[in-house]
Order: C-alpha cells, then sequence, then structure tokens
C-alpha cells in the first residue's frame, strides 16, 4: 500500500527543507510542490555537487524519481526553463521527469513590476520583505479571477485577449499610482509563446496522474515551501507570504483528496531564523562578534538563497512550534543544523512569552500582537564536543541529547530525524516517515 508524507517548514522558511526531501526520495517514487513559486529557495549537496532549486521538486537529482508542479504554485515559466537549463548542464534529466499542472497560475514580467513597485514604495518599518518575484500579485489576480494560467498559454487568440485586458488595468496602476513605467504588451506576449512550446510536452493533468501512481501503490512525498509562520492565514500577518504554506494546502495545491495524506513530518532548526520583516521574539544580535547569535549567523551560513540577504538569527521557539505543530497535525520533527550551536557554553530556548502582562504558552495570531511578546526562556548547558556529521543518536554529546530531548519535550511532537550536515549521510534517523 503507498504511503505518503509531507514536508513543510514550521518556522520562518529556511529550515532545511531542500535536503530532507532530496534525503526521503529513496522511499518516493514521485515529488509535489504544492504552493509558491520562485520565491523558494532549496539547497541540496550531494557529494560535491550544490543544486540551487526554486521551483523544480527536490526530487529532481535522484533518479528515477518523478516531480510534479501542482496547481498551487505560481509558475513563472521563463524562470522554470533556466533552472531546467542549469541542472541540464549538470546532466540532469528534467524535461522526460517533471510534470506541470495546466492550472497553474502564471507569472509575468507586469506581476514583478508591480510587487517592485509597491514595496519600494512602503516606508522602511511597513516593508514585507518580498523578494520581488510578482508572487504576491499573481496570487491576487488569482483570487480576483483575472489571472492567465498555463492553459491559456495554449490558445493564443485567447491568451493575447485576456493578456491585454489584464495589462490595462495593471498598466493603469504602475504609471499614475506608483509613477512606474509600463510593461510592453508584445513583448511579454512573445516571450510567453516562445516559453509555451518549451514545456508544452510537461503539462500534465498532475491531479490524475498523482491519483494513478497513488493507486498503482507508488510512495509520494509533498514538498511544502516557505514556512508555517509565513503563511498567509496563520502566519504573522501582513509580513507573510502570499499562499498557504501549511500541511493541509497539500490537498487543494495539488488535487488530491485529504486521505491521501498519512504523515506530516515538520521540518525546523535547532535555533531560529527570519528573513524580511516582522516580529521575532527570541530574535539575537547577529553582528557583534563572539555572541551566539554571530555564531548562529556565521557558522550558519545564513544568508537567503534567493535574496542573499543576511537572516536574522534568534533562540528556538518552543511555543511558536506549539502552534505549527497544532496547524500541521504534525507526526514527527526533523531538526536541521544541530551542529551551529556546537561549542555554545550555555544554550536558551523561548518556552513562552509575557504579553501585556499575561504569561502565555503560544505564538498568538497576527503580527501585532506578536510584536508585543517578551519571550521567557530557559537554560540548558550547551556542548564542548561537535555534532557535525554525527550518524547515530547515541554518538551526540550527552547535552545536545538532553536539548533535543527537551524541544521534544516543549513541542509535544516526537522527534524523528536529526540533520547534522548539508550531506543526505549527515542524517540521524530515529523514525523513518514512510516506515511508521
Amino acid at each position: 500500500m503507498a504511503k505518503n508524507v509531507i514536508v513543510v517548514g514550521t518556522q520562518w522558511g529556511d529550515e532545511g527543507k531542500g535536503k530532507i526531501v532530496d534525503w526521503l526520495t529513496d522511499h518516493a517514487r514521485g515529488v509535489v510542490r504544492f504552493q509558491g513559486g520562485h520565491n523558494a529557495g532549496h539547497t541540496l549537496v550531494v557529494g560535491e555537487q550544490v543544486y540551487k532549486l526554486n521551483l523544480v521538486p527536490s526530487g529532481i537529482v535522484r533518479e528515477g524519481v518523478e516531480c510534479y508542479i501542482g496547481n498551487g504554485v505560481v509558475l513563472d515559466i521563463h524562470h522554470l526553463l533556466s533552472e531546467i537549463a542549469e541542472l541540464e548542464k549538470g546532466g540532469i534529466d528534467v524535461r522526460s521527469r517533471l510534470k506541470i499542472s495546466p492550472g497553474c497560475p502564471l507569472i509575468l514580467p507586469y506581476h514583478s513590476a508591480i510587487d517592485k513597485a509597491r514595496e519600494g514604495a512602503k516606508s522602511e518599518d511597513k516593508k514585507i520583505g518580498t523578494t520581488g518575484k510578482g508572487i504576491g500579485p499573481t496570487y491576487e489576480d488569482k483570487v480576483s479571477r483575472r489571472g492567465l494560467r498555463v492553459y491559456d498559454l495554449f490558445q493564443p487568440e485567447r491568451f493575447a485577449e485576456k493578456l491585454k485586458e489584464v495589462l490595462e488595468y495593471h498598466n493603469f496602476v504602475l504609471t499614475q499610482y506608483f509613477k512606474a513605467p509600463a510593461v510592453d504588451f508584445q513583448a511579454v506576449y512573445d516571450q510567453a509563446m516562445a516559453d509555451a512550446e518549451q514545456i508544452r510536452p510537461m503539462v500534465t493533468d498532475v491531479s490524475a496522474a498523482l491519483y494513478a501512481a497513488n493507486k498503482a501503490g507508488a510512495n509520494l512525498l509533498f514538498e511544502g515551501a516557505q514556512g508555517t509562520l509565513l503563511d498567509i492565514d496563520h502566519g504573522t500577518y501582513p509580513f507573510v507570504t502570499s499562499s498557504n504554506c501549511v500541511a493541509g494546502q497539500a490537498s487543494a495545491g495539488a488535487g488530491i483528496g485529504p486521505g491521501m495524506l498519512h504523515y506530516v513530518l515538520g521540518i525546523t532548526k535547532a535555533y531560529c531564523t527570519r528573513v524580511g520583516g516582522g516580529p521575532f521574539p527570541s530574535e539575537l544580535d547577529i553582528e557583534t562578534e563572539g555572541v551566539p547569535g554571530y555564531q548562529m549567523s556565521q557558522v550558519g551560513r545564513e544568508f537567503g538563497t534567493v535574496t542573499g540577504r543576511k537572516r536574522r538569527c534568534g533562540w528556538f521557539d518552543a511555543a511558536a512550534l506549539r502552534r505549527s505543530g497544532r496547524i500541521n497535525g504534525l507526526t514527527g520533527l526533523c531538526i536541521t543544523k544541530l551542529d551551529v550551536l556546537d561549542g555554545l557554553k550555555e544554550l536558551s530556548i523561548c518556552t513562552g512569552y509575557k504579553l501585556d502582562g499575561k504569561t502565555i504558552d503560544l505564538l498568538p495570531i497576527g503580527a501585532d500582537e506578536v510584536a508585543r511578546c517578551v519571550p521567557i526562556y530557559e537554560t540548558m548547558p550547551g556542548w564542548s564536543g561537535t555534532t557535525f556529521g554525527v550518524k547515530r543518536w547515541e554518538d551526540l554529546p550527552a547535552e545536545a541529547q538532553a536539548y533535543l530531548n527537551r524541544l521534544e519535550q516543549l513541542c509535544e511532537v516526537p522527534i524523528a530525524i536529526v540533520s547534522t550536515g548539508p550531506e543526505r549521510d549527515e542524517t540521524i534517523l530515529k523514525q523513518h516517515p514512510f516506515n511508521n
């Protein structure tokens, strides 16, 4: 019988999902992206080869694994084709294994123009920290029912008609409100038509293909992008992404029934990071040499895969993880980047907050309340030995084991996997999601 696993980020993204998805693909016949766009950055290390993926599912580097882009993903086809070209240069067969839903909303040049103009017009304290890739405006067009989808590309006259209409609207906003240059219709149309011919062979009814694969007994892996605390409904709104990043979205964003989803693996760093604006209760100083936040930033190489921006760093936030655990219905946790904490004499864990004179143990809803939270910490001894590359639980320093056991206790979710380095085999397995 087929077993299907969902991998989701439980913090503010950048938790290390790509490596774990790649590692789990030895038990999966297919990997599915179900939300987000090329604002996602998944880094895989296989031997000496480093792969940086945005749209292509992380299963692509394992031979024989089918990869699917579901209807919940907003798709910049031009970017996708450049990503495919890079992978092909490295000898990876992509086109025969990548299946794209015809229902994917299209990201077109006017979306990124609007995105950049809107973010540029905000004051510093109001900036969301968007990647400027056009993700938000594309989801807006989808919800307002004026968006163009992959299937529109193969009806050139209909595509041109719809494009003229939507471009008239967006150019008015660009030129009249933001005082920005208009986007040229012909340039957008010509590029879209050229790209359409290249992706045509990859366009597949993904919903039907996943149903057939599951019926045939194939294990599937659903790969989330961003993180739960960036979810449009459940994150620190308005400092969030424009899609649902939670496990439940796998059903709507891939076109499968929730009964096909069996195990939810939540990925979390052994500390916390955040890119862009928004509240971050356990945030630390990352600029002063010698302090814990600086070590997290430098040793953890905390720079955005997509933006290159420094990630903000902080202590592990168990109260935020509790919220994520409940929203996603987590079956197990995977702790990544444990080795980044090696050598710290003392570790702190945020167990709850003081909010308006009350003690709470769950991350509040919405940015305003989160911003007023004062973290409550408990401390634990660090460890002097190294955890880098450790492959067995019993080989971890006793203090590292105690730290992980305490995280498990506080988050109320069992730890299934511990990642101790970027390579596939630098992994401690306690509970295999596909065998549980």
